[in-house]
């Protein structure tokens, strides 16, 4: 009876997975696209998508982190959602961009791994979270704490938050 239990509830959790969905948060909301299956040998099946969503674009990975890096003005890759970060890093680097009072585009890499790898090929970096600001590559979460800590990040941000706030 359990051993059914088990299997059932299983198989319920693997048929409502969203992970083939991917998504980004863009001032409070979410946006959601789809990708292809991947074929990552370090992925068990268990965590593999099961499912594609229809895409209503036709965008390559590249462009769509392209695109993300240069519509939002602060832009971070990250284990998790700013709402529920899922890495110490992550959730310290998401902790320091709140203190400034800006909005974040954010996207879960685990979620999809191969916007992971499409983001460290972008960035030509190999660890996340991964922070773009106006465009450019800043770091990690080490980097942003440094540059808050000397002031170099307030003056970074100081026109995303004059933007925000005539808006």
């Amino acid at each position: 009876m359990a051993a059914a239990l088990s299997s059932r509830f299983l198989k319920t959790v693997r048929s409502s997975r969203l992970a083939s969905a991917s998504s980004i948060y863009q001032n409070g909301m979410m946006r959601r696209y789809s990708t292809t299956v991947p074929s990552d040998s370090d992925t068990h099946d268990d965590f593999k998508p099961t499912q594609k969503v229809p895409s209503g674009s036709t965008d390559s990975l590249k462009d769509l982190v392209e695109n993300d890096v240069k519509e939002n003005p602060v832009m971070i890759y990250m284990k998790g959602v700013p709402e529920a970060p899922q890495c110490g890093f992550s959730s310290l680097a998401v902790r320091v961009l709140q203190q400034y009072n800006v909005p974040v585009g954010a996207r879960n890499i685990l979620a999809d791994p191969e916007i992971k790898e499409a983001v460290k090929s972008f960035s030509h970096w190999p660890t996340f979270p991964q922070i773009f600001i106006k465009g450019e590559f800043i770091g990690g979460s080490d980097i942003i704490l440094n540059m808050h800590k000397e002031g170099e990040l307030e003056e970074k941000l100081k026109d995303v938050s004059a933007n925000q706030k005539s808006q």
